[in-house]
């Protein structure tokens, strides 16, 4: 078929239920996400199919997988997509109308302590857009963002295979701590905390996370015998009630609990964690450029990073200040013990003369 043909007949509705399976790697969750029936999407995507000649899925027991010319074809049926989006949102903002839409993803353990703050950032600019974000798995944030459904992502940087066509700005490193609720029989400072781990509830990342793996790595250096029972969870709000109601054990981002540890609800276990530090970032499709919606949100994020890093850089000079200062004190006091000591061991001249 000419070329000049097929481009005509290729429609938006073709472009969308394409990347929907890609996106999903089936029909039903494809037409689900795109509000219509399955039938629709099949003829859909066989039309697309004939227009261009060539088989874009191969559809199995395990879903539908991209053809070879099912990749070479996504990026640029995304960068269609994402260009018209751009469009439609752009003259919005210039006529006025009731808002632009923008969708971001962003872990769920990030969102809690990075979103609000952004968000202040953002809405004295665009009080106006429409902005959903979208929750999940690092790796399903990067599929979504190739199949071009939202216009970046905050995640965490992923394998080479798997950021392809991608690029990663480092925001902040955090590191993976083990917390429970305050008043805790781990929390006392009696015996140490990793012998009696077991004994409770353990909350982990789910398999196949790189919190997941970091998580593992800390249980190897304390020296915990494998699990046998866990929960596994991603969502903050689960994770914490198992904290604080279950008396259980929750391996989290320092930063998702921020609130808690400030005002004493949730406390870390008093064991190493240096080495579990996982740099956050922002993801963007590196053949795209963000909407100036979009543009304005990233800078928001940087904004809120930024301020982070140097609040954190802040408080670490504090604690080193506050542990010389003891560490001086201590010195001061021993110094002054000894010179106590010396003295009463050795008797005053007048005194031995009489």
């Amino acid at each position: 078929m000419q070329r000049s043909l097929a481009d005509s007949r290729v429609k938006f509705r073709h472009l969308q239920c394409f990347l929907a399976v890609a996106q999903f790697g089936g029909v039903q969750k494809a037409a689900e996400s795109l509000s219509i029936t399955q039938p629709a999407v099949s003829k859909t995507v066989a039309e697309l199919e004939e227009i261009l000649g060539v088989r874009l899925f191969e559809r199995g027991r395990h879903g539908a997988v991209p053809t070879r010319e099912g990749q070479l074809f996504m990026p640029h049926a995304s960068a269609c997509v994402s260009a018209l989006r751009q469009g439609v949102d752009l003259l919005a903002r210039v006529e006025g109308e009731t808002a632009a839409t923008l969708d971001i993803g962003v872990l769920p353990t990030v969102a809690t302590s990075l979103v609000p703050p952004v968000m202040r950032l953002f809405g004295e600019q665009w009080p106006n857009a429409i902005v959903r974000f979208k929750t999940g798995s690092n790796t399903e944030l990067l599929e979504r963002l190739k199949a071009g459904s939202i216009e970046f992502a905050v995640g965490r940087l992923a394998d080479p295979e798997r950021m392809v066509g991608l690029t990663f700005e480092q925001l902040y490193s955090e590191p993976l701590i083990a917390v429970v609720r305050a008043g805790h029989p781990l929390a006392s400072g009696g015996a140490s905390p990793a012998a009696h781990l077991l004994d409770f509830c353990v909350v982990v990342p789910p398999y196949g996370t790189l919190i997941r793996q970091s998580a593992e790595s800390l249980l190897r250096a304390w020296a915990v015998p494998p699990l046998s029972s866990f929960v596994e969870v991603l969502s903050v709000s689960v994770g914490r009630a198992l904290a604080l109601e279950n008396d259980a054990v929750w391996f989290v981002p320092r930063s998702a609990i921020e609130y808690e540890l400030a005002h004493g609800l949730l406390t870390p276990l008093p064991l190493p964690v240096a080495g579990t530090e996982e740099p956050v970032g922002l993801i963007l499709r590196s053949d795209t450029q963000p909407t100036p919606v979009g543009r304005a949100l990233i800078e928001a994020v940087r904004k809120v990073a930024r301020e982070r890093l140097a609040r954190n850089a802040q408080g670490r000079a504090e604690e080193g200040q506050r542990a010389r200062g003891k560490t001086a004190k201590g010195r001061v006091k021993g110094g002054a013990a000894k010179e106590t000591n010396d003295s009463a061991a050795k008797p005053l001249s007048g005194t031995s003369r009489r």
